[in-house]
C-alpha cells in the first residue's frame, strides 16, 4: 500500500471519527429530551459503536461486514477505554496535567492506537468471515 493510500485511509478514519462524534452527540441530545441522561448516553454510545463498525469496515478498511466483526468490534472500545483511563490517571496524578485538559491529550494519543486496534479486529473478522449467508453483505476486501 502506497503512502497516498495510507494517508487516504487515515483521512477516512479521522472523518469517520468526526462524523461518529457528531452523530452520537446529536443522538444523545435528541434522546435526552425524552429519556434520563444516562439512558440517552448509553443508547447514543451503542449506536455510535454500530455506526463506527459499519464506517470503519466499509469506508476505512474496506473489509466485508460480518457477524464476527460486528460482535468483535466492541473490543476496540473496551481496550481503548481501559488504556485511556490509565493514561488519564497517569497524566492527572503523576504528571499533574489539569483534569480539564488531560482528556484532550488522551484523545490525541489514542487516535493511532484506536486505528491500529480497529484495523486488527476488522482484519481478523474479515479472515474469519466465509462468503455466504452468514455475512451481512458480500463486499470484497480491498
Amino acid at each position: 500500500m502506497g503512502r497516498r493510500a495510507v494517508l487516504a485511509r487515515w483521512a477516512r478514519f479521522g472523518a469517520g471519527g468526526a462524523i461518529n462524534t457528531g452523530f452520537s452527540y446529536g443522538l444523545y441530545l435528541l434522546l435526552a429530551l425524552a429519556l434520563p441522561y444516562q439512558l440517552a448516553y448509553l443508547l447514543a454510545y451503542a449506536a455510535g459503536v454500530v455506526f463506527s463498525y459499519w464506517f470503519n469496515a466499509v469506508v476505512v478498511f474496506r473489509v466485508p461486514l460480518s457477524w464476527a466483526g460486528f460482535l468483535a468490534f466492541p473490543v476496540v472500545y473496551a481496550v481503548q477505554y481501559l488504556i485511556s483511563a490509565a493514561l488519564l490517571g497517569l497524566l492527572v496524578e503523576w504528571l499533574r496535567v489539569p483534569h480539564k485538559l488531560a482528556p484532550l491529550a488522551v484523545a490525541v494519543c489514542m487516535v493511532p492506537l484506536s486505528y491500529a486496534i480497529s484495523k486488527l479486529v476488522l482484519a481478523w473478522a474479515a479472515r474469519r468471515a466465509a462468503p455466504g449467508p452468514a455475512n451481512i453483505t458480500t463486499t470484497e476486501m480491498k
